[in-house]
């Protein structure tokens, strides 16, 4: 078990600003990647990026003086960059990776570092574990502490300058002018709210719309460190503002990104938030209906089985993945899926980088909407027909006390042939557990790491049975019901 204060989730390392993520830190951290990098190439080229938070230019001319001591070319962006902007420019440049610092749609006052490799997709966990391990080496040659604690001397030596200044911007605005049909947006004249949550999406998203004359109004596209007190979650929450500017401007969609524009928000005509996991379905089918990709569709073991069904529905078979967009992107990378999709608000699609990208999605659901000349209420009511159920997924944190988290993991040890007075049909082990009931509803319980925390994972036919569920199931987790 690594004691590694550098410890690499589903998607980067992430802490608090000054307790966990600090300057020693992100020292420690960047040695060991550039480490990582000078093992695998001799001249090695690597992007540095970084979002609108808190210390991030400190941070990111930082991480490019480390680099550069270890010998490795950095190309350092100009400005605040989306993930997928910064996956497109490894690949566009083919270099031998990126350092990107976000902590997603974390709260103010995290930060993060996320780290991709040549393949543009997130680092696998045989790199983290890796990275990780370095950390752990370096620690103990010196006794347990962080020789990086206070800054190099030569850090500063003119010699090591800000590296190569690049904005990949407008090269992934022409990539998207690839992937989306944007004039079928504009025939249908749809009129749109970008809401960019203070994040990295202003600029780009709202961008790519205005440059092809499509009407648009932008919220919330200034720099805000505290994200107004809140977070650049694409949650339902943080997006009743965008509901509200939707409605009084009689807008058609609302779209939203969230920090460093790698997932999507999306708010249908009427103001109402709508569940990210129904949205991979829908755009799954418009694509295989409309590129003529007759391919299977991939999506974690947390997301929505609507993704499975309308597969079904078109000949197609669905890849189940552990959580973390890592492994999706494997799959996008062997060409094996039209899309990979998690519940988190997280898609790709084929040809495009392994990566979630926020912005692509956004712009594709303008033009499934403008296509189909519905709502997306209506897309989903007659996506429900055509598979013949309907699918109503949510997650709960259930935050746990010791005694809870060890009665936890005895309990979803158990291959239970009923649970919660329900036939159990599957027990699935992917990431968690997950019983899967003889009416097709099924539960997922996934233990933090990190935290006493436990994500639980619900979808039942309805609403109400969803809620039942959950309620069942919190209960059996937390009171040992």
């Amino acid at each position: 078990m690594s004691s590694s204060p550098i410890k690499f989730g589903t998607s980067g390392w992430r802490g608090l600003i000054a307790e966990d993520f600090t300057f020693a830190s992100v020292r420690l951290a960047i040695h060991a990647i550039s480490e990582h990098l000078r093992s695998k190439s001799a001249h090695p080229v690597v992007l540095v990026g970084y979002d609108t938070r808190f210390y991030s230019e400190e941070f990111s001319a930082l991480a490019v003086r480390i680099l550069q001591q270890h010998g490795i070319k950095t190309l350092l962006c100009d400005t605040f960059t989306p993930t997928p902007a910064i996956a497109y420019e490894i690949q566009r440049r083919k270099l031998d990776g990126a350092i990107n610092f976000t902590a997603s749609h974390n709260a103010a006052q995290y930060h993060g570092l996320k780290f991709s490799g040549a393949d543009a997709g997130p680092a696998l966990p045989e790199v983290t574990k890796g990275i990780e391990a370095r950390v752990d080496q370096v620690l103990a040659k010196h006794g347990g502490k962080n020789p990086y604690a206070e800054p190099e001397h030569d850090a500063s030596h003119s010699k090591y300058g800000q590296g190569e200044s690049v904005n990949p911007r407008n090269d992934y605005l022409k990539r998207l002018n690839e992937l989306v049909r944007f004039e079928v947006i504009k025939k249908a004249q749809l009129s749109i709210v970008a809401d960019a949550l203070h994040g990295c999406g202003a600029g780009y998203l709202d961008q790519a719309l205005t440059d092809h004359g499509i009407t648009v109004k932008s919220i919330r596209a200034n720099r805000d460190c505290l994200f107004e007190g809140s977070g650049p979650d694409v949650s339902e929450e943080n997006l009743a503002v965008l509901g509200q500017a939707v409605t009084e401007a009689r807008a058609h969609l609302g779209l939203a990104t969230d920090g460093d524009a790698d997932r999507f928000g999306i708010v249908d005509a009427d103001g109402t938030w709508i569940q990210p996991n129904l949205i991979l379905a829908l755009v799954y089918e418009y694509l295989v209906e409309t590129r003529s990709w007759k391919m299977s569709a991939a999506r974690s073991v947390a997301t929505t089985q609507m993704l499975d069904a309308v597969a079904k529905l078109h000949g197609q078979t669905t890849y189940q993945t552990p959580v973390g967009f890592k492994y999706i992107g494997q799959l996008i990378r062997e060409d094996k899926i039209a899309l990979g999709g998690e519940e988190s608000a997280g898609l790709t699609i084929r040809g495009h980088v392994p990566e979630k990208d926020g912005i692509l999605a956004c712009l594709l659901v303008a033009e499934m909407t403008a296509a189909r000349g519905a709502s997306i209420a209506e897309q989903i009511r007659s996506a429900f027909k055509r598979v013949g159920r309907e699918f109503h997924p949510i997650r709960k944190n259930l935050f746990l006390t010791d005694e809870q988290k060890a009665n936890t993991i005895q309990k979803v040890a158990v291959d239970a042939s009923t649970l919660l007075h329900r036939k159990v049909v599957a027990v699935d082990r992917t990431d968690g557990a997950k019983f899967v009931f003889e009416d097709g509803s099924w539960i997922l319980a996934r233990l933090s790491g990190t935290e006493p925390v436990v994500r639980l994972y619900v979808e039942a036919e309805s609403a109400a049975a969803t809620a039942r569920l959950a309620g069942a199931a919190s209960d059996w987790i937390l009171k040992g019901g």
